[in-house]
């Protein structure tokens, strides 16, 4: 394409841009630009840092089916390790080159005359793009809670997405608020080396056991000389899981006993892990199991256990310059407040995190307002043409967000070659499609386990504001992986 307007924009370069970027450079496309506010690539493995941060799927599926990683350390990769493999990939195929850092994009409106979507960066610089791929990601806003006092707190607040390394937690009162997968993971690193923890749980969480060890060398090797091995262990652990995530929660209706033998493995792992009738009462959900995201590991009610520890169930009244005060009345000083209270995601103003204005300059946020959350497949929404949006409304479909990620990133190439193949400058999504699409997903939720009573109380973020889990898209990896090289191009109006 000649001229001041680039062919394709990728905003951010975290897995799913880079993702993008390989697909189109793969397809011939090459007039590329990713945008990315920050100054490395990563995306969630550049910013999530805290002690403990790791991934929570065998390390096996959690890699491009195009770039498998033979010699994954431990069966549950590290933080460091993935961002390692982050880095590995983007320089195999060249990605960084294509990156502008510190390049924030705060607003797009698309341009009905000239079929171009105009960006503008924070230092007010603006790109023209025939084409966007916003790959904004699930966890790069982060959530505050909405706390009297907060802002008043003198000691050091952290924030798990923003983790200070150079502060040293060693003997210190420290206060974690959320028991969220964050917290799951962070409170067994830091129990050991703190004066005291406080953790101030609103919504308990289920844990089932982490089955992680070190790979042993020999395994690496044979991954490395033999590639049908990595394939088959590979091929194994994601059908396992696959098979639990499709019939337990995405059927759950149909088959609802394989969540009630999921959720008493937890409740025996609770058991063993604390004596205490009473502390083991307070930590158990009261929710099923699956409702939301459940968390692995090894050690974190058993942190519970310490005499240095404490489970916080009373609601907090508000945030003192030195501690916190819960509704009883009681102050607990501290000299550190960590924030593990997630991610903005299905918010009005989290996807994509940016202004997005389509045609006759309507809002995308508005237009889910008006017409509750929808996207055709998943990526794409009517009136909001050469957009695709990762994630979007009823992408949520596998165990692995890679897995996600390669089937919307193949959605979007074949779009964007096609419209290239018969010289459109314009490709937007028919509205009958949308709506086609939208009415089987919102059918198929009701046979979830996400709208099921028993899911009552869980605060899940699999559900947005009219209680309707529209980040579920209720299909399985391998539907939505075939439906992403065969749903209809003609889906799309073409326009020159």
């Amino acid at each position: 394409m000649t001229g001041d307007v680039r062919e394709v924009v990728i905003v951010g370069a975290g897995f799913s841009g880079i993702c993008a970027a390989i697909r189109l450079k793969e397809a011939g496309i090459h007039d590329i630009v990713l945008l990315e506010r920050a100054d490395d690539i990563g995306g969630t493995w550049r910013d999530n840092r805290y002690p403990g941060v790791a991934v929570d799927i065998p390390s096996v599926t959690y890699q491009f089916s195009f770039a498998q990683k033979s010699d994954w350390r431990r069966v549950f990769a590290r933080g460091a390790e993935v961002k390692s493999y982050v880095d590995e990939v983007a320089d195999r195929y060249r990605i960084r080159e294509l990156v502008r850092f510190g390049a924030e994009v705060v607003d797009a409106e698309f341009d009905e005359d000239e079929h171009v979507w105009r960006i503008i960066t924070a230092d007010g610089a603006t790109t023209a793009a025939r084409f966007v791929i916003s790959a904004h990601g699930v966890f790069s806003q982060a959530k505050y809670p909405d706390i009297e006092g907060v802002e008043d707190f003198e000691g050091k607040i952290i924030h798990t997405l923003n983790w200070d390394d150079e502060h040293d937690l060693t003997g210190e009162r420290v206060g974690v608020i959320g028991t969220g997968a964050s917290s799951v993971q962070l409170v067994p690193e830091i129990a050991p080396k703190v004066a005291r923890l406080d953790v101030y749980q609103r919504t308990p969480i289920w844990v089932v056991p982490r089955p992680d060890v070190r790979v042993p060398p020999l395994v690496r090797r044979l991954f490395g000389a033999l590639p049908p091995a990595r394939w088959a262990a590979r091929a194994a652990v994601s059908a396992g899981i696959e098979l639990a995530m499709l019939f337990g929660v995405t059927n759950h209706a149909r088959m609802p006993f394989l969540v009630r033998a999921i959720r008493r493995l937890s409740e025996r792992h609770l058991e063993r892990q604390v004596p205490d009738a009473d502390l083991r009462q307070r930590l158990r959900p009261h929710y099923e199991f699956g409702c939301k995201r459940p968390a692995l590991s090894n050690d974190y009610w058993r942190s519970f256990t310490r005499d240095n520890v404490e489970l916080v169930t009373e609601k907090i009244q508000r945030v003192l310059p030195h501690g916190i005060e819960t509704v009883d009345g009681e102050i607990r000083e501290i000299d550190t407040l960590i924030l593990a209270t997630g991610f903005k995601f299905l918010e009005y103003d989290s996807v994509p995190g940016y202004a997005v204005r389509g045609e006759s300059g309507v809002d995308l946020r508005d237009w889910w307002l008006e017409h509750r959350y929808q996207a055709y497949e998943g990526i794409s929404v009517t009136g909001f043409p050469n957009l695709f949006l990762i994630p979007a409304p009823q992408f949520a479909t596998s165990w692995s967000w890679l897995v996600m990620v390669e089937s919307q990133t193949r959605h979007a190439q074949r779009v964007i070659s096609h419209a290239r193949r018969q010289g459109a400058t314009y490709a937007g999504v028919r509205p009958g499609a949308q709506r086609q699409f939208y009415r089987a997903m919102d059918s198929g939720h009701e046979k979830t386990l996400f709208l099921d009573p028993s899911c009552a109380g869980s605060n899940s973020y699999y559900l947005d504001r009219d209680g309707r889990p529209s980040i579920v898209r209720p299909q399985s990896s391998v539907t939505v992986r075939w439906r992403a090289s065969h749903f209809p191009l003609d889906d799309y109006e073409l326009r020159s």
